[in-house]
């Protein structure tokens, strides 16, 4: 859901009926647009920007043939590859399904079709392509709303979460508290092929060492004092979906070589079993601790960390990631706006700019809370810097508007190139001027080129 609003169903059938019928099921939860055929379906993408289709295969002008259908699959993808679109066919053949998810299509439906199962498979889609577009990175072409992630930094981060997600491949989350590493987790399984599965998730450091084998591998009746019947553990209660491992850095030794056995060989055996047992789940561990220095110190097993690192994404601090924070503030606002029955909140200038300048030690997880409070505590639409519980930062003192915008501007620039190492090509694509434009304002500022 975005900005307050219900998420977007655009339905594509030649079936009044079923239109009708589909438009009563899904109406109340989403907000919906219909179309009969590829022309009107690729005019309502351009007006608006569903989460979701539900698109039926056999389209004019020749509904025997499914090839109509999977065209469109690849149009819609193709002007935004976050939404998520689900086949709907009378032609139950594997192929067909096969076909639609060869074109890209996240799920196949044959009629007549279930509400129930319509629902679920249209809650889970929307879900995905909010993960993918609020916090990715990504943003539909024609929404007015911008989302929070669409810098640098998260467009790397974004491009990484994509690939890795169609692979089942392990995958080890780093950055400071509060950087969203169990929301990044949670966009990686919503956008592979495990979203149908669970996502369990674990925080290592809040469960005593003694317990947490137990916790993780479960056990068997009788096993330790207490165990008075047999239990499954979260590497088991996440089959055929993910585990999240947070905080991976606190797992004791012994339990790591129990962790990378795993890993290898996709068996385990519960505390005081003898049995091994197969077991189908993704790992993706995160954690805001120092590995490498674990490794120095012994703390923290080399071969573990290898094969749990497979693939490794590193998540910016709010700090570094410049006018982000605003848009991300202004998503927080529209959602929090809408649980609060506050629609319309915005945020001053003088909000804006304290936003900017606070150095934001607790990252997203920070932002969220106070953005939260400014919804409760705010007497008016207009979020001020009390709302938010920070304070106005000093305005740039100077002899004339072009003395306090020069100031600015340099500050800036300063900032940028010192946190690119003084590496001019980042730097320009961070500040969004080119390379030349970068080098005459350094020069026209009185500031040093980076050698």
């Amino acid at each position: 859901m975005e900005n307050g609003e219900k998420p977007g169903v655009l339905i594509v059938d030649d079936d009044e009926a079923l239109l009708t019928q589909l438009r009563w099921t899904l109406g109340e939860e989403y907000r919906i647009g219909l179309a009969t055929d590829r022309i009107a379906a690729l005019a309502s993408l351009q007006q608006s920007a569903p989460a979701a289709v539900l698109l039926d295969l056999g389209l004019p002008p020749d509904p025997s043939s499914p090839a109509e259908g999977l065209a469109l699959i690849g149009a819609i993808l193709r002007q935004d590859p976050a939404t998520r679109v689900i086949a709907l066919s009378g032609q139950t053949a594997p192929d067909y399904a096969a076909s639609a998810v060869g074109h890209g299509a996240c799920d196949f439906l044959p009629k007549p079709i279930d509400p129930d199962e319509l629902r679920s498979l249209v809650r889970r889609a929307c879900r995905a392509a909010r993960w993918e577009r609020e916090f990715l990175g990504r943003r539909p072409p024609a929404a007015a709303v911008s989302i929070g992630g669409a810098g640098p930094g998260m467009q790397n981060v974004a491009a990484t979460v994509r690939k890795v997600a169609a692979s089942d491949a392990p995958v080890l989350i780093l950055g400071e508290s509060g950087t969203g590493k169990e929301m990044t987790a949670r966009a990686i399984h919503d956008l592979g092929p495990r979203r149908t599965g669970p996502f369990v998730a674990i925080n290592c450091s809040a469960i005593p060492e003694t317990l947490i084998e137990s916790e993780l591998f479960g056990h068997e009746r009788g096993a330790f004092t207490g165990a008075h019947q047999q239990r499954r553990g979260r590497v088991e209660s996440a089959a055929g979906g993910t585990l999240f491992l947070d905080e991976i850095g606190d797992v004791p030794l012994a339990v790591q070589v129990k962790l990378l056995r795993f890993l290898q060989e996709q068996t385990i055996q519960r505390v005081g079993g003898r049995t091994e047992l197969a077991v189908d789940t993704r790992v993706i561990a995160a954690t805001n601790a120092d590995l490498q220095r674990g490794m120095r110190e012994g703390t923290f097993r080399e071969d573990f960390f290898y094969r749990l690192a497979v693939v490794r994404i590193a998540l910016p601090p709010l700090r570094e990631r410049g006018e982000e924070v605003v848009t991300l503030a202004r998503t927080f606002l529209g959602r929090f706006g809408e649980e609060q029955g506050r629609r319309g909140l915005r945020l001053s200038e003088a909000a804006e700019e304290a936003l900017r300048s606070h150095p934001w030690p607790g990252n997203i997880r920070e932002l969220q809370n106070r953005v939260r409070r400014a919804v409760i505590m705010a007497e008016s639409r207009r979020i001020e810097p009390p709302d938010l519980e920070l304070t106005c930062s000093e305005k740039p003192v100077g002899t004339s508007l072009r003395d306090a915008r020069d100031s600015v501007e340099r500050d800036l620039i300063r900032r940028c190139l010192e946190k690119h190492a003084g590496r001019i090509a980042p730097a320009a694509i961070e500040l969004g001027i080119s390379r030349p434009a970068l080098y005459e304002r350094l020069d026209r500022l009185g500031l040093p080129r980076p050698t």
